[in-house]
C-alpha cells in the first residue's frame, strides 16, 4: 500500500484498505470515480490528494511483442519502462529505479543522462501499474518484473526493496518471486544484502567483460567495485542462497565478442562461481547517441560455442523492440 494512502484511510473502516487495494490492484483503475464500493466523499478525498492518473506516451513495435513507455513524473523528470510480450504468453515488465544512472557505462545511454535523483517506491511500482492496466483490457496480466532498466538498484535499495514487496504481496501484484529479476552491475554491499533476503527472486550480473581492464573501460564502476571483489560476492551469495546467477554479457562488435575472450570469460567464471551460473548473452542495442556496434550473429554463434564446449550453459536474449529505442536511456536522452 502506497504511504500516503495510509494517512488518508487512517480513519476509515478497516476494510476500506481491502477495497482500496482491489480497486487499484485487482481492478486496476485510472481513476478513483471508478471504484464505486467506496463512499463518495473518500473517492472525491483520494482524486484530490491521490490521483491515480500516469503520464506516459506508449510507443508500440512492429510486432506489438513490446511497448515502451516514457513516464513524465511530478517534477517533469523523465524515466522509461518496457513490456516484453513473450510467444509463451508471459508478460515482463523492464523498471527503471533511478532517473539517469550515476555508473556511467561507455554504452549506455541512461548513463550518459547521470544521475538525477532515485525514484520512490511508489514511481517505481506505477510503471508496473501502467502495463497492468493496459493488459487488463485484454484480460492478460504481468508475469514477470525485471529491474534492468534506468539506474542501479542496489544504489536505491531501500525503495526497490519495498517495490518488491508490493509486486509479490497476494493482496497486491501477486508476482512470484521467483518471476521477480534483479539486475546489478556489482554493486558488493548490495549483493551481500540480497543474500540475505527473504524472498527467493533471481539475481543477475551485468558483467560484459572477461577481465578488469576491458570491464573498466566499458564500466568505469569496476574501479570502485573489481572484478574479483564481485565474482567473490557473487559466489558468496550463491553459496548462502543455493540459487543460480544470471551473467549478462552485452556483445559489442569487435569489442569483447572475439573467441579468445570467450575462453578468458569461461575460465573467469568456472573458477570463480563453480557452476551454479549461465550466461545471457545480449546483442547489443544500437543507440545513434553512442559508437558501439552490435557484434554481428556470426560472432555471437561463436562466442557461444565457444562457452558451451567449456560446459557453460548460454543463453541469448531475443532483442525486443529495436525500433522503438527500447534500450532504457535512449528516449529519455532524447
Amino acid at each position: 500500500m502506497f504511504n500516503n494512502l495510509q494517512t488518508i484511510l487512517s480513519g476509515q473502516p478497516k476494510y476500506r484498505q481491502k477495497q482500496v487495494q482491489q480497486a487499484i490492484y485487482g481492478d486496476f483503475i485510472d481513476t478513483w470515480e471508478k471504484a464505486t464500493t467506496l463512499p463518495l466523499a473518500l473517492r472525491l478525498q483520494l482524486q484530490k490528494e491521490y490521483p491515480l492518473d500516469i503520464n506516459a506516451k506508449l510507443l508500440f513495435s512492429e510486432d506489438k511483442q513490446s511497448i515502451k513507455g516514457l513516464i513524465t513524473l511530478k517534477d517533469n523528470s523523465k524515466i522509461e519502462t518496457v513490456l516484453m510480450r513473450h510467444e509463451d504468453g508471459r508478460n515482463t515488465v523492464c523498471v527503471s529505479t533511478q532517473v539517469g544512472c550515476p555508473m556511467d557505462c561507455d554504452f549506455c545511454a541512461t548513463g550518459k543522462l547521470g544521475l538525477k535523483r532515485n525514484l520512490t517506491t511508489d514511481e517505481i511500482i506505477k510503471q508496473v501499474l501502467l502495463f497492468s492496466r493496459y493488459l487488463k483490457k485484454e484480460d492478460h496480466r504481468v508475469s514477470g518484473v525485471v529491474f534492468m532498466g534506468m539506474g542501479e538498484p542496489f544504489l536505491n535499495f531501500m525503495n526497490f526493496i519495498e517495490a518488491i514487496k508490493i509486486l509479490n504481496d497476494k493482496e497486491a501484484f501477486n508476482i512470484g518471486s521467483r518471476h521477480i529479476s534483479i539486475s546489478t552491475c556489482g554493486v558488493i554491499e548490495g549483493i551481500k544484502k540480497i543474500a540475505n533476503f527473504p524472498l527467493q527472486v533471481n539475481l543477475a550480473l551485468s558483467l560484459h567483460a572477461p577481465n578488469n581492464e576491458l570491464r573498466s573501460k566499458l564500466m568505469p564502476a569496476n574501479k570502485r567495485f573489481p572484478l574479483d571483489k564481485v565474482l567473490d560476492a557473487l559466489a558468496n551469495y550463491i553459496k548462502k542462497t543455493k540459487r543460480r546467477v544470471m551473467i549478462e554479457y552485452i556483445m559489442l562488435d569487435k569489442i569483447n565478442d572475439s573467441p579468445a575472450q570467450a575462453k578468458e570469460l569461461a575460465k573467469l567464471l568456472k573458477n570463480k562461481l563453480g557452476g551454479l551460473f549461465f550466461v545471457n548473452l545480449i546483442a547489443y542495442n544500437f543507440s545513434g547517441q553512442i559508437n558501439y556496434k552490435p557484434s554481428s550473429s556470426e560472432a555471437i554463434a561463436g562466442f557461444k560455442e565457444v562457452l558451451e564446449k567449456e560446459k557453460i550453459t548460454v543463453t541469448q536474449r531475443y532483442r525486443f523492440g529495436r525500433e522503438i529505442s527500447a534500450a532504457c536511456g535512449q528516449l529519455a536522452g532524447e
